[in-house]
């Protein structure tokens, strides 16, 4: 995990693969590089198992996923998204992301104004 500082959560992935203004100014105003960043192993599961998902995307998808460091689920990590899910309501995803975000000590990237929110008042205690 040399050199790794940012969780990106599923919708900053999306995002990129989008390029959605917000997630390219995030990375620009930040000088985030793409090998800074790691994802966690349910934002895997999130992205390649859409319904809809094509071959094409599939693709593009795991090319980006693979420039990217992948953060499984450890017993540290579950012990923490058990932690946060009884002091917090917050949904099983977001709760493991955010616990692996904390478990490695790396900043977690997201969209998500809620779980933003939860991030801050976790930093906050």
């Amino acid at each position: 995990m040399n050199g790794v500082k940012y969780l990106l959560d599923t919708n900053i992935i999306i995002g990129m693969y989008e390029h959605n203004p917000t997630v390219i100014k995030l990375f620009n105003t930040n000088h985030i590089s793409i090998g800074q960043c790691a994802y966690s192993s349910i934002t895997r599961m999130e992205l390649l198992g859409f319904p809809d998902i094509s071959q094409n995307e599939i693709k593009i998808i795991s090319t980006l996923l693979k420039q990217m460091s992948q953060l499984d689920i450890d017993r540290i990590t579950e012990d923490k998204t058990i932690n946060l899910k009884q002091q917090h309501r917050i949904k099983l995803p977001d709760a493991i992301i955010l616990a692996t975000a904390i478990t490695n000590k790396i900043e977690l990237l997201t969209l998500d104004k809620k779980l933003a929110n939860k991030i801050q008042h976790y930093l906050l205690q």
